[in-house]
């Protein structure tokens, strides 16, 4: 009753189920954006809109070091070295893993000194890939609980599903090939529900295609590999990584200041 709302950290209205907006502008005063595109969205369905940035981009280096993470980890003296982040949730790990795995094999036939480096988001999903792991007797991968950032970081290509991790690798500016593979009935309904052409979000902030997605029925080893083998090779992954860091530089604002000021604009209107 005459109270004023702020929304901070929009839901994926932009992406799917867009008549959620309707409501979203009968609910809030204001709504506080972590990416530009959203406020793009907002302000075409006339809601109050204030894009302040994302924290991720503050808080991590437009320079991150690849030494420095490499020696926290004891990961030293590797020639090429790819992590792999098959996901957070149990279905995400076991529809993926073994695709990222079988890509690893035929990167390694082609790249023998490319090692591979996992960082496990808890312990459940630790346990998971050591266990899907012993269908690679052959494939030497370091496993790591947490510290997945510090992985990125350390890496020279990521292969990763889809998600805010994508987000992270972008501002880590590493190399990555995002792939991802749903139920066939959730996929058959998302795909009718989804309006963006893109799902990685470096993808979706530079409304083209930088990344590859592999999604689906493309999400193969062989196509994984291959995608992994082109930007392992660096052709034209400077431009790529100078994209990265101007997006990057995009995205920081100061955010959680930006969000505290426009909360005190909005109630001294």
């Amino acid at each position: 009753a005459g109270i004023k709302t702020a929304h901070y950290v929009s839901p994926s209205v932009w992406a799917w189920r867009q008549k959620r907006v309707v409501k979203i502008a009968r609910a809030v005063d204001l709504m506080l954006t972590l990416f530009p595109f959203e406020a793009k969205f907002y302000k075409s369905h006339n809601v109050s809109v204030r894009f302040v940035g994302h924290p991720l981009a503050d808080l991590i280096p437009l320079k991150p070091n690849r030494e420095a993470a490499r020696k926290a980890l004891s990961l030293q003296n590797m020639d090429s070295m790819v992590a792999i982040l098959p996901g957070s949730r149990s279905g995400e790990v076991s529809r993926i893993a073994r695709s990222f795995f079988e890509a690893a094999e035929l990167i390694r036939k082609e790249n023998p000194s490319t090692t591979f480096v996992v960082p496990c988001v808890n312990q459940d999903r630790f346990d998971q890939v050591e266990e899907i792991l012993k269908e690679f007797p052959d494939l030497n991968v370091s496993l790591v609980l947490g510290r997945s950032r510090e992985v990125m970081a350390a890496s020279n290509l990521v292969l990763l599903a889809s998600g805010t991790a994508t987000l992270e690798c972008m501002l880590m500016k590493r190399p990555m090939v995002v792939s991802y593979r749903l139920n066939k009935l959730t996929y058959w309904v998302m795909q009718r529900l989804i309006k963006t052409p893109f799902v990685a979000l470096p993808n979706l902030l530079a409304n083209k295609l930088l990344v590859p997605e592999l999604l689906q029925d493309d999400a193969t080893p062989v196509n994984i590999s291959k995608a992994a083998l082109e930007r392992l090779s660096d052709e034209g992954q400077n431009e790529v990584a100078a994209t990265f860091t101007s997006l990057h530089e995009s995205l920081q604002r100061n955010a959680s200041s930006e969000a505290a000021q426009a909360v005190l604009d909005l109630v001294r209107r």
